[in-house]
């Protein structure tokens, strides 16, 4: 399957308090750069006929004004945890405007989640308002979205299972701090990268910045960009410094071209 062109742009890049975090005096939490202010992570991934979002975010709502988004195709799924998932609702929108239910792609394990946390989107009686959703399942297998491949790939997030998805030249991948050599392959390849990276302390289910950085080169990533960021990694001008060519935090609103 051959990838069109693909703008992604960065929703959000920040860990599931996002930045500021509430009630926090720290350095980064009262930055005035706009760099250092980050909502939960999220991308959006656009082609010449097809607008996706990877996760809805506690900050879906404003996201999509920030980002001035009018039409969406679908919401991708990564794992069910509520700063990835939480922002459902809000899809309702675009389905009143398009005329039309929202796609959704998730596994198992995020579908029981969608359908646990949102039970009255597929109760038999509907009220008024609530968003239209055509759910679908998905696994390990390459599949479409409009005219965009994805490829799924299976990290681990501690015990959880998580998918990050390759689209083309691009990888991403978030909420993980291990990654089984099989599916490494699928990454091999990629000439961009995204990868969560929470702090510089060691953390029970997310990379570090240099178990990140050591996983970057290890794939032979030409260029790639932290997200999921902490208040913990430090200020963005400061933890820049660190970071070896070729590497760089992602930030909010950020925009990348794919040819």
């Amino acid at each position: 399957m051959i990838c069109p062109p693909l703008k992604i742009t960065f929703l959000g890049t920040g860990t599931s308090t996002g930045i500021p975090m509430i009630a926090c005096n720290c350095e980064v939490c009262q930055s005035t750069n706009s760099k250092n202010t980050r909502l939960r992570s999220s991308i959006l991934v656009e082609s010449s006929t097809t607008t996706f979002v990877i996760d809805t975010t506690p900050d879906f709502r404003y996201q999509m004004l920030r980002a001035g988004v009018k039409n969406l195709d679908a919401v991708l799924f990564t794992h069910p945890h509520k700063d990835h998932i939480a922002g459902l609702d809000d899809v309702k929108a675009f389905s009143y405007f398009n005329g039309k239910p929202m796609q959704v792609y998730a596994n198992s394990l995020t579908e029981e989640a969608v359908k646990r946390e949102f039970a009255y989107v597929f109760s038999d009686k509907k009220y008024p308002g609530i968003p239209e959703i055509n759910l679908n399942s998905i696994d390990l297998t390459p599949f479409l979205i409009g005219d965009i491949p994805v490829i799924p790939i299976m990290v681990w997030h501690l015990k959880m299972p998580v998918y990050g998805y390759r689209l083309g030249s691009f990888t991403y991948i978030t909420d993980a701090n291990r990654i089984d050599e099989i599916e490494k392959e699928k990454i091999t390849g990629s000439q961009t990268m995204v990868v969560n990276t929470l702090r510089h302390e060691r953390h029970v289910s997310h990379f570090t910045l240099s178990e990140a950085i050591t996983l970057v080169q290890e794939l032979k990533v030409p260029t790639a960009y932290f997200t999921h960021i902490s208040h913990q990694l430090g200020l963005y001008e400061e933890v820049s410094k660190l970071l070896p060519p070729g590497i760089a935090l992602a930030y909010d609103q950020l925009e990348l071209l794919f040819d």
